[in-house]
């Protein structure tokens, strides 16, 4: 399971939409083999068909779609996004913080949304990752934080 690597992590990256936001954290998955392409367009046609639905926190997205749509290893990607966008959520927009799920059943997507869940139920740990400056230390965050 790939949790959250530095090759799986892009901090300031631009987006004008929820579905480059979306596209942004994808490609990561797939650039580093843990999902095919067509993964990220799973995703993108997930919001447009059922829309922010993953956006669970203020601030923070959680897209996914269906395993069998492309994922080859459960893995996480995030993107810290240069500037909130709005993903329509009517509560938790604007959104800066992606996380992309891949998994390739159930109780994996369960496992890293568990871990995702405790460390980001952590205000300090929102804080930082708001501040981080490299990928090393979102990594150690999630290494110190997540058992």
């Amino acid at each position: 399971m790939k949790f959250i690597p530095a090759d799986l992590i892009a901090l300031d990256r631009l987006a004008d939409t929820a579905e480059d936001a979306i596209r942004a954290a994808g490609e990561l998955l797939a650039a580093s083999g843990a999902a095919d392409a067509a993964y990220t367009e799973a995703m993108v046609e997930a919001y447009r068909e059922k829309g922010p639905y993953f956006v669970l926190a203020p601030g923070i997205a959680l897209p996914h779609a269906k395993a069998e749509r492309g994922v080859r290893e459960a893995s996480v990607s995030f993107v810290r996004l240069s500037r909130p966008i709005r993903f329509g959520h009517k509560t938790n927009d604007p959104v800066d913080l992606v996380f992309a799920l891949g998994s390739a059943s159930n109780a994996e997507h369960i496992a890293m949304l568990r871990r995702l869940t405790v460390a980001l139920n952590d205000p300090a740990n929102i804080a930082a990752l708001r501040r981080a400056e490299t990928a090393e230390d979102v990594v150690a965050l999630f290494a110190g934080e997540i058992a």
